[in-house]
């Protein structure tokens, strides 16, 4: 095994080179410090991720001459640069990243990969983040795997043989953490109660990131037999898994399995998928397709939005033109949940933003991205109730929509409804 420190393994990207970067809690922290020590030596280098964790990490990326990030998906310690002149984002499905890969679309030079240290036959495992980085290991000229014992060992399609791998680099630090229950308020909690209403015994669900589907999940302590089927989850399952809420006992895909691409969250979330047979970390082109998603009953996707209009169209990944997040795997879940037996699609969102304008508006702002289509759209809850739009026309869904905004924007709501649409009493 070819063991280096970190400034000696990252002098094999170039100028020019395209570089895959591992991504949630699986950053490979100490190689990217390593690479972006050489930016005076470097020019035109491309990264390309989806979600990333690290504060601070990025900061000496942006530049256009040295580093250039062409995002997937827009996390947090990337969201400025992907605004600027030193980055981009390209609107993909998850489901479909791989291909560009496969395809030759974004043809990868360097990959830099997390991983747990190699057992006695040589293979190690890519631990909280399979999704699409098996694929962009297998379609990569190098890659530079950072090895890390506090990397969980994750069972499905993570595990990679030290032979894949040019050069390893070893660390010990602690992932990335995230606690989505700490920012759970009154209002996320209305929201989840509403869900977990929707929600019925046996129901297979998606989870998107944030604060609202862990609220969901405190929420379903009295419900029985459900299952897990999605592109990634955080801390909120672990007590209805010890509950026996969580029991994956009538999901037609991957029976008494807890299926997911990646996971974020403490590190207690990190020790409980170590080494757990419960846990199936899958390639994210499975975990997303629309068939699988369909094949289990009463699937149930849960997924937020910035705002929505009163037609129902979903913005979820930019606030006009800034892009604020990205496609993700919204659009994948949305539909399979809409054509699995018994499924619900649903977004979850709250009324009012932290400065208090409304969420639901009459038009989307000018450059605004529709992730979900308004045909797409069957439930939208917010703190103050459930509108099901499926069915409905364009000034049905608006009168629903209206009436569960914030009681202080109704009134400027249906005044957009009766210019539109005339008198509707």
């Amino acid at each position: 095994m070819n063991y280096q420190l970190a400034d000696e393994a990252v002098r094999e990207i170039k100028s020019g080179n395209r570089v895959f970067v591992h991504g949630s809690a699986a950053t490979p922290i100490h190689l990217l410090k390593a690479m972006f020590k050489r930016s005076n030596e470097l020019e035109n280098v491309e990264l390309v991720c989806i979600t990333t964790l690290g504060e601070g990490v990025f900061k000496e990326a942006g530049s256009k001459k040295n580093f250039f990030i062409n995002s997937l998906f827009v996390s947090d310690n990337v969201r400025e640069i992907v605004n600027s002149e030193g980055g981009d984002y390209i609107p993909v499905f998850l489901s479909e990243i791989n291909q560009l890969f496969e395809k030759g679309i974004l043809p990868l030079d360097v990959a830099l990969i997390h991983v747990s240290p190699p057992d006695k036959h040589g293979f190690c495992s890519l631990g909280t983040s399979v999704d699409i980085t098996r694929s962009a290991v297998k379609h990569s000229r190098y890659v530079i795997a950072q090895v890390n014992a506090r990397m969980p060992r994750t069972h499905g399609d993570g595990i990679i043989h030290v032979s894949e791998i040019n050069v390893l680099v070893e660390v010990d630090e602690a992932l990335p953490e995230v606690n989505y229950h700490d920012g759970i308020d009154e209002t996320a909690l209305t929201i989840g109660k509403y869900c977990a209403e929707l929600i019925e015994d046996r129901s297979a669900l998606q989870m998107g990131i944030g604060t609202i589907p862990d609220a969901v999940l405190t929420c379903l302590s009295d419900h029985k037999d459900l299952g897990i089927h999605t592109e990634m989850f955080s801390d909120g399952i672990i007590p209805l898994v010890l509950k026996g809420v969580i029991t994956n006992k009538y999901k037609k895909k991957h029976r008494e399995k807890i299926v997911t691409g990646f996971a974020i969250g403490t590190k207690k979330l990190y020790d409980f998928i170590d080494d757990n047979p419960l846990v199936a970390f899958l390639e994210i082109d499975y975990v997303n397709n629309t068939s699988v998603i369909a094949a289990n009953p009463k699937a149930v996707a849960i997924n937020s939005a910035i705002e929505i209009d009163l037609t129902g169209q979903v913005c979820a990944d930019s606030i006009g033109t800034y892009q604020y997040s990205g496609v993700g795997g919204q659009m994948d879940f949305m539909r399979g949940a809409a054509l699995s037996d018994g499924g619900k699609p649903i977004i979850a969102l709250t009324s009012i933003t932290k400065k208090g304008a409304s969420k639901i508006v009459p038009f989307l702002k000018n450059g605004a991205g529709v992730v979900t289509t308004r045909a797409h759209v069957h439930y939208v809850v917010t703190e103050y109730g459930v509108a099901y739009l499926f069915g409905k026309n364009m000034r049905q869904r608006a009168i629903a929509l209206m009436n569960i905004a914030h009681p202080m924007h109704r009134e400027w709501l249906e005044k957009a409804i009766l210019l539109r649409f005339g008198n509707y009493k």
